[in-house]
């Protein structure tokens, strides 16, 4: 019997986008079977996801990570985990959404063609939000609910009009042009294709003798917050940095160059302004400080999130967190941010964390200190483990040494209280606007507390082995931040209102011999940081800069030079900075309260963490959060006591975005004792009443 004549099926509209014949091969075979045209089909859908995977992920992700090269520094990441991460980022996720697609086929012909239409669908609608945050001032559900309407709409259009599928498909080559933006020309470049390896040592002059170098940079760290209403620095809250200051010379009119580290770093290690971005690694800074130093001086150093110290001349500490493993995870909080409907601060440094001891796995170095309020013998789980080996190596030596250390404090994340008890705090916590900045500076002053016992216990080392006498030191910090409202942080807008806040930072001199304190008013800038250490160190500088040696006379220009951008420089006004108003406590604080009658009601999140407190394990629920009814007005007052002692008074605001309408700060661990603590939140009404809120 002959076999029946085909006969030809109309055309449908195909899953490439547009109308197109039937997916039929000689062998009969539609899409849910074999043979070359399903396949060729099937790349093609392949390559619109692409093109798609590409706008959505992979250009974005890219875009940050590669203007962020400190990121890989921090993380210890070679050129081969930089590249592997990369690969991951531009292969993965269209690999496994591909599979997903393909996996349909085993329902059908319909079912594939749905399953693909509805992931270009999804993809559509999460460019759509990107961009629409970016360009409109739609935020959370009505962003999203927008971009699912684009959504819908794109996919609609891709199945009536072919050219779409075509144009998708030609995109499909962005994703290899973006990797190869990364990789050539973005400032994280350098750590994926270094080059280079040295820099020039330095000419000796002057006596044969060295003085060992102490150089402790810190991060974050305006000036204006060691300073109390006077202008001096406040010995009371920071009694270490008074100390420091009383056996140094401090020049109070200090200022970083930068507000970003990666171009600050080195602008203090090279003696030259920022001129190009890059990478703050020794391939693009080969002439700095390490290398000034030459064989003259062993190099015990410890860098943060540069890499300026080249192998040739010292080696860098292993780090816990590094390697493929946590750039992954790290880039995926990344993406997390970029793809989210509402506001976020998109920020590679929000993984800057110093590793504790325990997760560095070090043994003690140090035995514990006589002074028993440091509780140092109790931070030995807590304390930057990068720190005590730091500590471990001040100890006077044959040869000359550079003792460096680049500590992230007080740098947030704010974990800190001033006793060295560390708390928890959310990650997504509103630095800016009506009570939260007032909040993060509260938070910030408190890790500075730490941060002066840290300073206490760098000067009992340095006293405890006698090289205190004989070493420079110096003690300074990259950028200072902001924490004044509508003017909060380190970026244009900072600057132009808060100068002093950004710009200003600590610095203090003590060289070697010096026994009393001075003061030096002149017009420092932190390019002037290696001619001032080479000078003492009796080292001529091998290359032209732009800073002068404070043996020299002051530079006759009061303005400084700051820069938010390599190459263009903003002049800010000099002298010393004026501290800002320090806000009176509310008389509330520290007074006892009573029971009152439960009148209103409020949410405290983690309300289980009162009723096991362990204060020798040093850690203690000092952040208390939550929301209140939409009746009670933004601006109401809420106490917050701990025991029955008020220990903090904040306003109720406007819910963030993650609904959360206040913040208290409890910074005096004295509130709190071991075991079951009582938490207690009162509404403060107009007559200064309290009225306390049934807490769940």
């Amino acid at each position: 019997m002959a076999e029946p004549t085909p006969v030809p099926a109309a055309p449908v509209a195909g899953a490439t986008g547009g109308v197109q014949a039937p997916e039929v091969t000689q062998g009969g075979e539609g899409a849910g079977g074999g043979g070359a045209a399903a396949w060729r089909v099937e790349l093609r859908r392949l390559l619109e996801l692409t093109a798609l995977v590409g706008l959505v992920v992979t250009q974005p992700l890219l875009d940050v990570l590669g203007r962020s090269p400190d990121f890989f520094l921090f993380h210890g990441a070679g050129p081969g985990d930089v590249a592997a991460l990369v690969a991951l980022i531009a292969l993965l996720p269209t690999a496994g959404l591909g599979l997903l697609g393909a996996a349909s086929r085993l329902a059908g012909r319909a079912a594939r063609e749905a399953g693909h239409t509805l992931l270009l669908g999804l993809l559509v609608a999460a460019l759509a939000v990107q961009v629409g945050r970016h360009g409109t001032p739609l935020r959370g559900v009505p962003l999203l609910a927008a971009a699912l309407v684009l959504g819908a709409a794109g996919t609609y259009a891709y199945r009536r009009f072919g050219v779409l599928g075509r144009v998708l498909r030609v995109a499909a080559v962005g994703p290899l042009v973006f990797v190869a933006l990364f990789v050539l020309v973005s400032p994280a470049s350098t750590v994926v294709l270094p080059r280079g390896s040295g820099g020039v040592a330095g000419v000796a002059h002057g006596p044969g003798v060295r003085p060992p170098v102490v150089l402790l940079i810190l991060d974050e760290f305006p000036l204006v917050s060691l300073l109390g209403p006077d202008g001096r620095i406040d010995a009371e809250r920071y009694p270490h940095f008074a100390a420091l200051a009383a056996g140094s010379t401090w020049y109070p009119a200090a200022t970083g160059i930068s507000g970003w580290t990666p171009y600050a770093l080195p602008a203090m290690l090279t003696g030259r302004y920022p001129a190009t971005a890059g990478a703050p690694h020794y391939s693009r800074y080969p002439d700095n400080l390490f290398t000034a130093l030459g064989g003259r001086y062993d190099i015990r150093a410890q860098e943060s999130i540069t890499r300026l110290c080249p192998p040739s001349r010292c080696d860098q500490p292993t780090r816990p967190e590094q390697g493929l493993g946590v750039l992954a995870r790290r880039s995926a909080e990344l993406l997390g941010r970029i793809a989210a409907p509402w506001d976020s601060r998109v920020d590679p440094e929000e993984s800057y964390r110093e590793p504790t001891r325990a997760e560095a796995g070090l043994d003690a170095a140090e035995p514990a200190p006589t002074d028993p309020t440091f509780r140092w013998d109790r931070l030995n789980e807590s304390q930057p483990a990068r720190f005590t080996s730091f500590l471990a190596g001040l100890r006077p030596t044959a040869r000359p040494t550079l003792h460096f250390l680049h500590l992230l404090m007080p740098h947030a994340p704010w974990t800190y209280l001033p006793s060295g008890a560390r708390y928890d705090a959310p990650e997504d916590l509103p630095n800016e606007g009506a009570g939260w900045v007032d909040l993060a500076r509260q938070r910030h002053l408190a890790q500075l507390g730490y941060t002066d016992r840290l300073i206490g216990e760098t000067l009992r080392t340095l006293r405890a082995t006698g090289l205190y006498d004989q070493a420079l030191l110096v003690v300074t910090a990259d950028h200072g931040v902001s924490f004044t409202r509508g003017a909060q942080g380190r970026g244009m807008g900072a600057i132009r209102a808060e100068p002093g806040q950004v710009a200003g930072v600590p610095l203090f001199v003590k060289e070697p011999g010096q026994r009393t304190g001075r003061i030096d008013e002149r017009n420092w800038e932190h390019v002037d940081l290696l001619p001032t250490v080479l000078d003492v160190v009796g080292i001529r500088v091998p290359w032209s800069v732009d800073g002068r040696s404070a043996r020299q006379s002051p530079r006759e220009r009061a303005e400084k030079r700051f820069y938010d951008r390599p190459g263009e420089p903003v002049t800010i006004p000099g002298g010393v900075p004026v501290p800002p108003p320090t806000p009176a406590p509310h008389p509330l604080v520290g007074t006892t309260v009573g029971d009152q009658p439960v009148r209103g009601t409020a949410r405290v999140a983690d309300l289980s963490a009162f009723a096991a407190v362990d204060p020798a394990e040093g850690r203690l629920p000092a952040l208390v959060w939550g929301t209140v009814p939409d009746r009670v007005p933004d601006g109401t007052l809420l106490a917050v006591a701990v025991n029955g002692r008020v220990g903090a008074v904040v306003p109720v605001v406007p819910p963030d975005p993650g609904g959360r309408r206040f913040a208290a700060f409890v910074a005096d661990d004295r509130l709190f004792h071991a075991g079951a603590n009582r938490l207690d939140v009162y509404q403060v009404a107009a007559d200064g009443g309290l009225h306390r809120l049934a807490l769940s």
